[in-house]
């Protein structure tokens, strides 16, 4: 009798294991498919593009010249300049305000400490595209459209998601440390740039990586606001150019595709050690 159950643990226990890996490689299968797809378009020649399915194998795997006319056609050097300097403006700016912000609300007691961070949970249920009408507004008064600078301003904005990440951090850091400082004649700003903001990595590193994301693929407020597609282009509005009403041209759109990835491939596989600290270290707290 024994036996009998033993046998039919193991049998369960054998379906279970065989539907979990076959689950894993169905949800592998699904994520991998577009890029191959993609990979593959992008090495056809028009007339293969044209006349063969999108999972054929091009005929040559030298073909580049579909990556030349994307980088030239979409001015993807131009591109890439912009959105180098919007990421690394977006990044330290959002990255100093949330966390002096999380610095306040967490170190200071005050009225309204408490309707402040519940108003900013309330914003972060908003839908970003309903509050545009108000956002664009505000902008044309402001002569904000159509300069990178105001496109920066506008990303700049505060990150309910970071200044959360940012308050956790905080928490766990002893506030007896602010003391020892003040007593010891620093003041509060010297207490937050020199003692809790180099503790703040772990943190640090997990907000670049989610706004870093988030400003790299941003694509309905670059082409809101930077409305000059010659010179204000970023990566993501860059590639739009190869669509219209007359078609889209899928092969110079998934070369393109592969030059924007390209970037964030590196920059993962040089850091992904600190990539996955960061996010491990934010994801918890101790």
């Amino acid at each position: 009798m024994n036996n009998g159950k033993t046998l039919g643990m193991k049998i369960r226990q054998g379906i279970w294991i065989v539907f979990k890996y076959f689950m894993l490689c169905l949800a592998s299968f699904i994520a991998v498919l577009p890029i191959v797809s993609c990979v593959i378009t992008a090495f056809k020649t028009p007339e293969e593009y044209a006349n063969t399915n999108v999972m054929q194998l091009p005929n040559s795997w030298l073909y580049f010249t579909n990556f030349v006319d994307a980088w030239k056609k979409a001015n993807m050097g131009r591109a890439f300049l912009n959105s180098l300097i919007v990421l690394v403006c977006v990044l330290i700016g959002s990255i100093l305000i949330g966390a002096m912000l999380a610095y306040v609300l967490n170190r200071f007691k005050f009225h309204g400490n408490a309707l402040i961070r519940n108003l900013f949970l309330f914003a972060s249920l908003l839908p970003g595209i309903a509050m545009q009408v108000s956002v664009y507004a505000i902008m044309t008064n402001l002569g904000f459209i159509n300069h990178l600078w105001g496109y920066i301003i506008v990303m700049m904005g505060t990150d309910i998601i970071s200044v959360t990440i940012f308050i956790q951090f905080f928490e766990n850091i002893s506030p007896a440390l602010d003391e020892s400082a003040i007593v010891d004649g620093c003041t509060y700003f010297g207490v937050f740039f020199k003692i809790l903001f180099p503790l703040l990595k772990p943190a640090i590193i997990t907000v670049m990586i989610l706004k870093g994301v988030g400003t790299y693929n941003e694509y309905y407020m670059a082409n809101l606001y930077l409305q000059n597609k010659d010179k204000l282009v970023v990566v993501a509005t860059s590639l739009y150019t190869f669509t219209g009403p007359l078609g889209n041209q899928y092969n110079y759109i998934c070369a393109g595709v592969i030059i924007t990835l390209l970037p964030a491939l590196i920059i993962f596989i040089c850091c992904q050690k600190q990539i996955y600290g960061g996010l491990a270290a934010g994801s918890v707290k101790g």
